[in-house]
């Protein structure tokens, strides 16, 4: 990892890891230890010999013996953290020079377009790891650009500590999102909730720039989206986000912050699928379990808060702190 982060390929790399453990080595003798022919095995070393990373054997040149890691690489980690300083540095200039030009931006530039697929996928995955401190997103039917599984950025934003709030339409829950891929997302520190209907795709990243993806059928081939700069348009779209988030369901997972009230993590996830308005046999098909688990899963729920119909139970759950978010809204 160290060698690949200071500019060497993973061949150069090898070779380079071969040649430290060796007290020196022919080309010959290089291509035993990192596979390939002596060519290549030569060229190797006359490359590492290029860089400073290797030198010929003073009793035999034929023969390549590995400089020392800390002189060799020395220098080469002081020119990379040069380099950062100065990328530092220009990014700075650049960042202020974005906002005095968004600063001055007139009406026809506060919206820009993006035409197709591709160009779409890049651009939230440059967003997603360009976020700083928070993304806002409403995740709908169809999934025409990236599903869940496939958004990678995602994962490394939110392990850095970008906040990520999640509002997903139900019917996310028979196309793209099911009960595992919940729980992991709740788990990485993801928060997220779920409602009935959402009135359009939406992704906000640190409130100052949004995607509205304007996807009206299946084919990719016509797919679009608005991306919108700081303005009025963008206040609007974030508290259109606040206004639907508020108002939805709190998606719990695990008993985590509410442990030893007799209720375990299938009971939390029957729960929140119920009150998302899924059948039971529905809420068995996301949990992989049997209707009849399910149904007297549910009755034990309705015993255990002395309740007799379920809209009385949906309210003690909440009262009681099963289900964490709703708690919290309280």
């Amino acid at each position: 990892m160290v060698l690949d982060v200071l500019g060497l390929s993973r061949r150069e790399s090898a070779a380079y890891r071969a040649l430290v453990s060796m007290a020196s080595a022919a080309p010959a003798e290089l291509a035993g230890q990192v596979g390939g022919d002596e060519g290549e095995a030569a060229h190797l070393l006359g490359v590492l010999e290029g860089k400073g990373l290797a030198a010929r054997s003073v009793g035999d040149i034929a023969r390549f013996v590995a400089s020392p890691p800390a002189t060799a690489f020395g220098a080469l980690l002081l020119q990379r953290q040069n380099e950062l300083r100065l990328a530092e540095l220009e990014l700075g200039s650049l960042t202020e020079l974005y906002r005095a030009a968004s600063a001055g931006r007139g009406v026809a530039e506060v919206v820009d377009v993006i035409v197709g697929a591709a160009a779409l996928r890049q651009r939230l995955e440059q967003l997603q790891l360009g976020a700083r401190s928070e993304v806002m997103t409403f995740v709908k039917a169809p999934v025409a650009i990236i599903s869940g599984a496939e958004n990678t950025a995602e994962d490394a934003a939110v392990a850095r500590g970008v906040r990520y709030r999640v509002l997903l339409e139900r019917t996310m829950l028979d196309e793209d999102v099911d009960i595992d891929g919940l729980v992991a997302a709740r788990n990485a520190g993801e928060e997220i909730r779920m409602t009935e209907r959402l009135p359009l795709k939406l992704f906000i990243v640190d409130r100052e720039i949004a995607i509205v993806p304007l996807i009206r059928s299946s084919d990719v081939a016509t797919t679009g989206a608005l991306l919108v700069h700081e303005s009025g348009l963008l206040d609007a779209l974030i508290a259109l986000f606040e206004l639907e988030w508020a108002a939805a369901m709190e998606v719990t997972t695990s008993t985590d912050d509410f442990s030893g009230t007799g209720v375990d993590d299938l009971d939390v996830q029957i729960l929140t699928l119920l009150l998302t308005g899924l059948t039971d046999q529905a809420v068995a098909g996301h949990l992989r379990t049997s209707l009849r688990t399910v149904q007297r899963r549910v009755r034990r729920l309705m015993d255990l808060a002395r309740v007799q119909t379920r809209m009385q139970l949906g309210y003690q759950a909440a009262r009681r702190g099963w289900l964490a978010g709703e708690a919290a809204h309280r």
